[in-house]
């Protein structure tokens, strides 16, 4: 059995039953990462401490790419971070169009206390902190006047390098700040939203903050330096962004992926330059975007800063390099993974001794290669499935007594149970046997 909360149970098992990376409770799921935990939590650290990190994660699909992401996420709300998952896609959010990326962050911000989206939560705490702080030097709770003159003060004081690099932030801030001390709702909640990059605020609105038009491209990190820095004053240890999918860049229009490239470049050289203190920023991509003529390659100045050489034996990658693998699951972990989510589920089961006594070691074991079997021996792609059908059966036997799975772990797999991603990754339907 496993020690869990029924809510995390939960989460875990109705993900898996719909063929999805959870979003909690994955520090239970987390095989064959142990190898990455001490440098991920010392990078933590680093960006705790006033830092910045960029990390490349390479791997196929199947490879765990995105459990990876949730994992450092969650381990980083769990230390105090905010978060925000972006997934990069050529007409949501082209990567080149950073004041999407950064409406993307804000609609995505998310706590340990609050999910998405928690940006306004965060502002509204920041201005608390900052009526906490006010008081602590002097002012005198019982006057509101003086509470308020001596907040913006300390607003204009720690708003003040923002204020070089991003004055609009800080105007904004000052105009909502103010609209919600007068009561006035829409006017707070038209430039919050202005403030998190949302697009057609009125322009009514804007004028009460004094600012004008959109955030474009070029404010887009101005902002973002602006969040981390509320964050930074609201007593978060900084942000863990993830951008998921940039794999996504070698299919686009070849203009669009030359100012994505470039975009990535200066994300990073504005990172090694210190202007994002606190920002941890974690990329994901396919073996082939980071080696191929159509991803990193094309951009050397890009290729040179996060490139590793893979080829020797994957025992002694660095995971300390700006670059690191996953190497997929082999039959092993698969199993390992699959007693994992057993006893998961079995945790709180009312058919808890049925579970464990008709999916033992041995059966699990075949269970895993009737999977990877229906998917042509290609165990690295069959997680998602394999959890999916596991989850199937432990749902049978919770609800059904007189239910015996097959005692040879027998799996069937229909072709509509697979993504497009699984398709191409066995090289397409006709060279596996599916029950169609």
């Amino acid at each position: 059995m496993v020690d869990i909360s029924p809510r995390r149970r939960r989460e875990i098992i109705d993900a898996l039953r719909r063929g999805t990376v959870p979003q909690r409770g994955l520090d239970v799921m987390a095989v064959g990462l142990e190898r990455f935990q001490e440098s991920l939590l010392a990078e933590l650290d680093v960006t705790a401490d006033g830092g910045a990190v960029f990390k490349a994660v390479r791997g196929e699909y199947g490879a765990g790419k995105t459990f990876f992401a949730r994992w450092l996420t969650e381990t980083a709300k769990q230390r105090g971070f905010a978060t925000a998952e972006v997934q990069i896609s050529e007409t949501e959010t082209p990567l080149h169009r950073l004041e999407t990326v950064y409406r993307r962050i804000t609609e995505s911000l998310a706590t340990e206390a609050i999910g998405p989206s928690a940006f306004r939560d965060i502002i509204d705490g920041w201005f608390r902190v900052l009526e906490e702080d006010a008081i602590a030097a002097g002012a005198d709770p019982a006057d509101p006047a003086a509470v308020a003159t001596r907040t913006d003060a300390l607003l204009e004081q720690r708003l003040a390098a923002v204020s070089r690099t991003a004055p609009a932030f800080a105007a904004a801030l000052r105009g909502y700040h103010g609209a919600v001390r007068a009561g006035d709702t829409p006017t707070a909640d038209g430039l919050v939203a202005w403030l998190g990059g949302q697009p057609s605020v009125a322009a009514s609105v804007r004028r009460v903050a004094g600012v004008r038009g959109d955030i474009d491209h070029f404010a887009a990190f101005g902002f973002l330096q602006g969040l981390l820095a509320v964050l930074r004053d609201s007593d978060y240890q900084g942000l863990v962004l993830v951008l998921d999918e940039v794999e996504t860049l070698q299919r686009v229009r070849s203009d669009v992926r030359e100012k994505s490239l470039n975009a990535l470049r200066q994300l990073l050289d504005e990172i090694d330059a210190g202007r994002f203190p606190g920002l941890y920023v974690l990329i994901t991509g396919t073996p082939a975007f980071y080696d191929g003529t159509q991803g990193v390659q094309r951009l050397p100045p890009l290729a040179a800063r996060i490139g590793v050489d893979f080829s020797g034996d994957p025992r002694w990658d660095n995971p300390r390099a700006p670059q690191v693998r996953l190497l997929g699951f082999q039959q092993e972990s698969l199993i390992e993974l699959g007693q994992r989510i057993r006893d998961i589920y079995a945790t709180g089961s009312p058919a808890a001794e049925r579970i464990m006594t008709l999916v033992p070691g041995d059966y699990l074991v075949a269970f895993a290669a009737g999977v990877a079997g229906q998917l042509g021996g290609r165990v690295g792609i069959a997680p998602r499935v394999f959890l999916r059908k596991l989850v199937d059966l432990l749902d049978k036997i919770e609800q059904f007594p007189d239910f015996i799975p097959d005692a040879a772990g027998t799996v069937r797999i229909a072709a509509r149970e697979l993504n497009d991603d699984e398709r191409a990754a066995v090289g397409g339907l006709d060279a596996i046997q599916l029950d169609v």
